[in-house]
């Protein structure tokens, strides 16, 4: 995963006072009444904690771009006390993954956001408490009511299993779950109490469902969303690469094939600007910079876009030098925010995995096309003078937004 920037993601924050909300008018201690007190007898026994202070936990403007968020994980929890830049939790988009960092010591009391849910820019995600001083949690809970940071206990410790109380009778959800699967209850090994079977004997005897990470499945939703929004064309071209690996068997120090496609994409954008652009409904705005993303497979799974900023003023040793460095940086998960933002057009290379054709590479939004290249192989070719001769080949394919070009 893509290094976890704390202090580089560090969320805004808002603070509130007192101890109600605005709308509440708080009751001053009164005869040396305590705070607690006076918060009880305001509150009544409604389980609730009020705290003396709170900053809010809030997902950075900038860190996005647009694209949707997720709560990857907390690393705090409920009543945990945190101090100034400790990381609180992790954000992961389609593109990057951050940390957002604690902006003053106290204690974490709210989480108001999930592992897993979804998080808009400027969207409050949990809020910090009360004040750090020798550990202490700076709230007010009303007496008689678990810590939320408790889980209810269960019987001798066992995880509750989806069977009715009493009798071996299959739950409806086990039912349910052997009919879809074509299963036989006597094909199943019940391992619940009195042998009886839970839904987790089911998904063993007939498969087992492995949850989406969260890289997943915001990966599938900008897919999705690149389908749906514009209408994708792609063209196919067979490019002989003879060229290029002469150059390269001159020069002392070989660039790799990937800083070859980014020279011809940049003279291709300089000659075609409307591909270098981005749609919207009162025009296509075309981009100066050629700020070229370079699709990135990572080991654990999904992908990340690198962006080489103005590939346009580089030349091809510096081309290949930054390449090198943030694809490298990129698999070992050491990425900044920034480095994944702004890019104008994308190149896939999928040939590394041995594909010799894709298509559609499905367009990166919000930019206009994308470059897919694949395997090279040797292929028979005929010369101007009727001669066969193998040559060193890809298919390279163009895929394009039909809204802005045709």
């Amino acid at each position: 995963m893509v290094r976890r920037a704390v202090g580089a993601a560090v969320a805004f924050v808002s603070v509130t006072a007192g101890l109600l909300p605005a709308q509440q008018e708080p009751r001053r201690p009164t005869g040396g009444a305590s705070q607690a007190d006076v918060a009880v007898e305001i509150l009544g026994k409604g389980g609730l904690t009020v705290m003396a202070d709170s900053i809010d936990i809030v997902l950075p403007q900038d860190q996005t771009e647009g694209t949707s968020a997720t709560v990857g994980k907390w690393f705090k929890a409920v009543g945990d006390p945190v101090r100034v830049n400790d990381p609180l939790l992790e954000i992961i988009t389609d593109k990057v993954t951050v940390e957002i960092a604690a902006t003053a010591d106290g204690v974490l009391t709210e989480i108001l956001k999930q592992e897993g849910e979804s998080v808009e820019p400027g969207e409050v995600v949990g809020r910090i408490g009360g004040s750090a001083a020798a550990g202490r949690t700076a709230e007010f809970t009303v007496p008689g009511i678990p810590h939320p940071k408790a889980p209810p206990a269960q019987a001798g410790g066992r995880t509750a299993e989806l069977v009715p109380p009493g009798g071996g009778e299959l739950s409806p959800a086990v039912r349910r779950a052997l009919e879809e699967k074509g299963l036989d209850a006597s094909q199943v090994k019940g391992t619940g109490r009195g042998g009886r079977i839970t839904m987790e004997d089911v998904e063993q005897a007939g498969g087992r469902m492995v949850p989406h990470s969260v890289m997943r499945r915001t990966i599938a939703e900008h897919m999705v969303r690149s389908v749906a929004t514009a209408p994708q064309v792609t063209a196919v071209f067979e490019a002989d690469l003879s060229s290029v690996i002469a150059h390269r068997n001159a020069t002392a120090n070989a660039h790799t094939f990937t800083a070859y496609f980014v020279r011809a994409t940049v003279a291709a954008l300089r000659a075609v600007p409307e591909v270098n652009s981005r749609w919207h409904e009162q025009g296509l705005e075309l981009f100066r910079d050629c700020n070229i993303g370079i699709a990135t497979a990572l080991e654990a799974g999904g992908l990340i876009v690198p962006v080489l900023r103005q590939a346009q003023d580089l030349d091809l040793a510096e081309t290949a030098r930054r390449l090198a460095d943030l694809t490298t940086r990129a698999r070992a998960g050491k990425l900044e925010p920034r480095e994944v933002q702004g890019g104008t057009f994308t190149i896939s290379n999928h040939g590394v995995s041995g594909s010799l054709l894709a298509a559609p590479v499905i367009i990166n939004q919000p930019q206009s096309a994308i470059l897919g290249v694949g395997k090279m192989e040797r292929r028979v070719k005929v010369t101007g003078t009727g001669a066969f001769e193998a040559r060193p080949c890809v298919y390279v394919t163009l895929t394009i937004d039909h809204r802005a070009l045709d």
